[in-house]
C-alpha cells in the first residue's frame, strides 16, 4: 500500500502530480485536504491527477487543496505538461492537453520542458461565463461594495472566473481580506478568484492572487491572463504585458479575438511518498 507523488512548482505555485496510470488508489476529498496540508501532510496548493484519455487526447484533473475541482489552472497546466515530458508520455514539442474547461495548446520552449508557452483559450467578459449574477451582461469597471468599501472591478473568465481589482497598493494581507469576502459574496454563487493588480509602468503589472478553493498563491497563470485581459480592455496596458507576482514574472499576450497566451517556467522538486503507516492511521484510502 503506497501513495507517491511528483512535486513541482511554477513560480511558487506548487502542485503534487498523482499518476493515475501507474497507481490506481482513489483520492477522496478528506485525503486531498490532509495530503495538501503544509503541517500535517506533504504540502501543496493542489493535486494534479492524470494522465487520462479524452477522445484521443491526454487529459488531467486539477484538485484544489480543499478537495474541490478546479476548472483550470495555468500553472497546473505548465506543471502537468512538464511531468508528461519527464515521465515519457510526451516527446513532441507541441501538443494539446485537455482540462476540465476544454483543451489548451502547449509549446515547449526548451528541450527539458521547463519553459513553455500555453495557449489558454479565449477570455470572456460575459457574466454568464464568469458565473456572476446581478451585475448586468458584463462587469467591466463597475463599482462593487466589498466589506463596506467600494471598489472598481472587472470580471473575466478564461475557463475559470476572476475578479480583477486595480489598486494603487497591493499586498498579501489585502488580497486575502478581499478574497475571503468574495468567497461568500452572493453575486458569485460558485466563488471567484480575487486578483489585485497595480500598474508598475506601461506593460508591467504587479499582481496578488487569492484563489477559490486554494487561498493565497504566489502566482497563477489563468489569473495573469485574466489580469492582462481586463487591463487591456480598460486601455491601461497593451496586448503584450509582463505580470510580476511574488513567485516571479510571466509574459502574457492577447490576440485580436481575445485568445490569451502565457509563457511560464516549471521546476521539478522531487518525488514524495506517503508512509504506509500514515496511510493506514489516517485511513486515507477509505471511501
Amino acid at each position: 500500500m503506497q501513495l507517491s507523488f511528483e512535486k513541482y512548482h511554477s513560480l511558487g505555485n506548487d502542485y503534487l502530480v498523482y499518476d493515475c496510470v501507474r497507481q490506481d488508489s482513489p483520492l477522496n476529498a478528506r485525503a486531498i485536504r490532509l495530503i495538501c496540508d503544509r503541517n500535517y501532510g506533504l504540502g501543496s496548493d493542489g493535486i494534479l491527477v492524470g494522465p487520462m484519455d479524452w477522445k484521443g487526447r491526454i487529459g488531467f484533473m486539477t484538485l484544489n487543496s480543499d478537495g474541490s475541482v478546479a476548472k483550470r489552472s495555468g500553472n497546473g497546466i505548465c506543471i502537468f505538461a512538464k511531468y508528461l515530458r519527464d515521465a515519457g508520455y510526451i516527446q513532441k514539442k507541441k501538443f494539446f492537453l485537455h482540462t476540465e474547461s476544454g483543451d489548451v495548446e502547449v509549446f515547449f520552449l526548451n528541450e527539458e520542458g521547463s519553459r513553455m508557452k500555453i495557449t489558454m483559450g479565449k477570455l470572456s467578459f460575459d457574466c454568464k461565463d464568469v458565473g456572476a449574477v446581478g451585475l448586468g451582461e458584463e462587469a467591466v469597471n463597475i463599482p462593487l461594495l466589498i466589506g463596506g468599501k467600494e471598489y472598481k472591478v472587472t470580471c473575466v473568465s478564461i475557463g475559470n472566473p476572476h475578479c480583477i481589482i486595480p489598486l494603487d497598493e497591493i499586498s498579501k494581507e489585502r488580497v486575502c481580506e478581499i478574497g475571503k469576502y468574495l468567497e461568500y459574496e452572493s453575486c458569485f454563487p460558485d466563488g471567484i478568484n480575487t486578483v489585485l493588480v497595480k500598474l508598475l509602468k506601461r506593460n508591467h503589472v504587479g499582481m496578488e492572487v487569492y484563489e477559490r478553493g486554494a487561498g493565497y498563491t504566489l502566482s497563477a497563470g489563468t489569473s495573469s491572463c485574466a489580469a492582462v485581459g481586463a487591463l487591456f480592455r480598460l486601455g491601461l496596458v497593451d496586448n503584450q504585458t509582463y505580470i510580476h507576482a511574488p513567485g516571479g514574472e510571466v509574459h502574457v499576450s492577447i490576440d485580436e479575438d481575445w485568445t490569451a497566451h502565457v509563457t511560464g517556467r516549471v521546476c521539478h522538486i522531487g518525488r514524495m511518498r506517503l508512509a504506509e503507516e500514515f496511510i493506514t492511521n489516517q485511513k486515507l484510502l477509505l471511501p
